[in-house]
């Protein structure tokens, strides 16, 4: 049960309840180095297919700097340096850069390219694949077109009646990473209904930092009457944060910016929850808090939570003799 507000309650918030852990993981913290290094290294610009991750304040930020976001291939000069994003990319794209000649780093996450590697590895042994996920998404365009065929997307369980692989001896189960878990849970257990002897990946496929996002958003929505989930409308995994505050029957919004919150939204509320999307920076949680203090919040309370301790390595070729650039979330 959600909080209860007194009669008495003064207008305001009193308390702000910050969620552990929240904003940038290690595969955002990677993507946004290796676009940071390639323009401290090579110069601007920097070419990068598809946002690098999704946020709107690290994309401009990034702008800033040199680097120049694209959808399309031949919007890049020949000989330049092209950054690949965070959400991978099709084998298609990545032949037909090869074949254009451009220097090329992968800030695919690894978790991502986890997946591909093990669709690739099954496809050779014959199997086809259901994939969970979000059609549209660029880290599911990215998967699905690891293979020509074989690879058949399901969003939700009515998408498991409809399915028609080819074969079913052979027929594997992949996720995208950034799913809600209680979903793709339930989803799953669709699959493995129609398809006893699906075969299911070793760890599950949604990232340490996703269910991490959303354990911490089970934990502290019954201690809130309402949850700002920081993130931009176009992230995956803020979305689902603030749709599971939503299921636990929480009120909650997503707001790209400070700018966004509504005074409204916090008027009888004395505990106010506040977390971010693993591609929002920490810089913009300092704002929306500030921002809550203005409204009258008196104090700000950290939620005990997992410490993520998880590091990526770069690409070779992207060793600096100096510090990077200055980062988003520092600023």
């Amino acid at each position: 049960m959600n909080a209860a507000v007194s009669r008495d309650a003064p207008p305001g918030p009193q308390e702000v309840l910050l969620a552990e852990p929240r904003g940038f993981c290690a595969g955002v913290d990677r993507a946004i180095e290796i676009v940071e290094r390639a323009l401290a290294k090579f110069g601007a610009p920097i070419h990068v297919r598809h946002e690098i991750v999704h946020n709107t304040y690290v994309v401009n930020d990034l702008k800033a700097k040199g680097a120049i976001f694209i959808e399309e291939l031949d919007e890049v000069p020949p000989g330049a340096t092209l950054v690949f994003s965070a959400h991978g990319v099709s084998r298609a794209v990545q032949d037909e850069a090869r074949a254009r000649g451009f220097r090329i780093f992968d800030a695919t996450c690894p978790l991502v390219t986890k997946v591909h590697v093990e669709v690739a590895k099954l496809a050779k042994e014959g199997y086809e694949f259901i994939m969970i996920g979000h059609k549209g998404h660029p880290e599911v365009e990215g998967t699905m077109g690891q293979l020509a065929s074989g690879i058949h997307l399901v969003e939700d369980v009515a998408d498991v009646a409809r399915v028609r692989p080819g074969q079913t001896e052979r027929l594997a189960v992949v996720t995208q990473t950034t799913l809600s878990v209680d979903d793709a849970a339930e989803i799953s257990a669709a699959v493995r209904a129609r398809f006893p002897r699906v075969r299911e990946p070793k760890q599950q496929d949604i990232c340490y930092a996703t269910q991490n996002r959303q354990d911490a958003v089970k934990l502290m929505s019954g201690q809130v009457e309402l949850v700002i989930v920081v993130g931009s409308p176009t992230s995956s995994n803020s979305n689902r944060l603030r749709e599971l505050a939503e299921r636990l029957g929480t009120e909650s919004h997503m707001v790209d910016s400070a700018a966004e919150l509504r005074p409204e939204w916090f008027e009888g509320k004395i505990r106010i929850g506040l977390t971010a999307g693993a591609s929002a920076p920490e810089v913009l949680v300092r704002e929306v808090v500030d921002r809550i203090r203005a409204l009258g919040a008196v104090s700000v309370r950290r939620m005990e939570g997992i410490e993520e301790t998880v590091k990526f390595p770069l690409p070779k070729g992207l060793r600096l003799d100096g510090p990077p650039a200055s980062r988003p979330e520092d600023a």
